[in-house]
């Protein structure tokens, strides 16, 4: 690729997107910032299988097993699930919230009695925890559970392992049936300031999400339907919505797809894998979704993020299911855990890699391409890049005025060319003088290389 500047803009200056702060981070995972792109392209993420990190073999858990939350806190992973052998109604007295922890993300250990919350249906159903990240939240672990029938009750504890209610009446009451009929979901938000609360909702009789917040955990919004824009209406079994690790302000979740009624097995073959025989005539696989806060939710990438892969068992009913939370597992790599041969007595958890903010990227292939971003407002004096390229490819940026015009020492011809395959590196210019603050635009030129992540930061 010849590396002279070619200028991908009008001359007027489009309205700022907003303030770049020292030490933020932003992912290709949308185009929230992306003004324009040529030959270049937003890719998807490739998940690696692992190991099985869970088996589903004690008496109170079994084939039904689901609804897993991973929690990483502090160097300990914390590891929570319904426990239930048989199919049955929701919520039922013989569902329980199971726990298993590891060190390492890999390794995962039960307890010797490892059920947390027993005899209290319908709340074993669907127990999501989460580390409550506001300064002024009191309890450190939080938790909802419920269903339609009796609402979402919310549950705190001390140490993860002990949990009781915050009060005995539920923090969103009974409702119709359309509701809460998954794993719903709640966290902090530092970029918005409140507590978050995702939950089913079916809109046309399709599975689809709710949206509600609140300031203090107890008191919340009402519920408000989430807007998908054009992506196409599908069944979201469930959502895993998020703040990611590495950039907060940014939500993600590898949420379920649900295909009913897209059979794959005949009868002879689901007889043969050992799924229960209302189990096998439907499928699913798991997309990506990504929000920055409010009531939008963005399916910027149609393609399944993970399909169901080689072998019978995965292609059943309700398979394939991944875990809430993304979590870091080395300096270089980031694990998910899906749900696996669900129905079935091998059922399982399996955990999946992708490279530390691997879940999608800003790729180009050997002929080239560039991106443009919106104008923005710098705060920091280095970039940093996480970035890949073949031995003969490469990434070189340029810093632009809002209008599109290089900044003096900044342009594409200053840039060293970087090549290699980093999690992060600043980039450097021929001058080695600090970036200028202010308003900017950032153009990446690229050959055979991805770009999956930014930031500015203090040097």
């Amino acid at each position: 690729m010849n590396w002279t500047r070619r200028r991908l803009l009008g001359a007027s200056a489009a309205t700022l997107f907003g303030q770049q702060p020292a030490g933020r981070r932003e992912l290709f995972v949308d185009d929230a910032f992306i003004e324009s792109m040529r030959g270049a392209e937003l890719r998807l993420g490739a998940p690696e299988a692992r190991e099985i990190v869970l088996r589903l073999d004690r008496p109170h858990e079994g084939p039904f097993s689901a609804y897993f939350t991973v929690l990483h806190d502090d160097g300990r992973y914390r590891l929570y699930y319904r426990g239930v052998r048989e199919a049955g109604r929701d919520g039922r007295p013989g569902e329980s919230t199971c726990y298993a922890e590891s060190l390492d993300g890999v390794h995962f250990v039960k307890p010797t009695d490892n059920i947390i919350l027993r005899g209290q249906p319908p709340f074993s159903h669907n127990f999501c925890p989460f580390i409550d990240r506001n300064p002024r939240g009191g309890a450190r672990y939080k938790a909802i559970a419920g269903i339609a029938s009796s609402g979402l009750r919310a549950y705190i504890s001390d140490d993860g392992f002990r949990w009781r209610t915050l009060r005995d009446e539920p923090v969103f009451g009974a409702t119709k049936l359309s509701m809460f009929d998954s794993q719903n979901l709640a966290f902090w938000s530092e970029s918005e300031a409140c507590y978050v609360c995702y939950a089913r909702q079916f809109r046309d009789r399709v599975r689809s999400l709710a949206r509600a917040t609140s300031a203090d955990f107890v008191n919340w919004s009402p519920f408000a339907s989430v807007d998908f824009g054009d992506a196409p209406v599908e069944h979201l079994y469930t959502n895993q919505i998020h703040p990611y690790f590495r950039a907060p302000h940014i939500y993600t979740g590898i949420a379920a797809r649900f295909m009913p009624g897209r059979q794959v097995l005949t009868a002879e073959e689901a007889k043969e894998t050992g799924v229960h025989p209302d189990y096998f005539k439907d499928t699913a696989d798991s997309v990506l979704l990504t929000s920055r806060g409010g009531n939008t939710v963005s399916r910027y990438f149609r393609d399944a993020f993970l399909r169901p892969g080689y072998g019978l068992n995965h292609w059943v009913s309700r398979d394939n299911y991944p875990a809430l939370n993304i979590v870091p597992t080395a300096e270089h790599e980031m694990s998910f855990y899906v749900n696996r041969h669900y129905g079935q007595p091998s059922s399982h958890l399996q955990r999946f890699v992708l490279r530390t903010d691997g879940l999608a990227s800003l790729h180009a292939g050997w002929r080239g391409g560039e991106m443009v971003t919106k104008p923005f407002v710098v705060n920091g004096e280095s970039l940093q890049l996480n970035f890949a390229t073949s031995a003969a490819g490469g990434v070189r940026v340029e810093l632009q005025d809002p209008d599109g015009a290089p900044l003096p020492g900044f342009a594409l011809g200053d840039c060293v060319e970087m090549i290699g395959d980093r999690i992060d590196r600043a980039v450097r210019w021929k001058s080695g003088g600090p970036i200028p603050k202010g308003p900017a635009r950032m153009m990446i030129a690229l050959r055979d290389a991805d770009v999956y992540s930014f930031k500015f930061a203090s040097r």
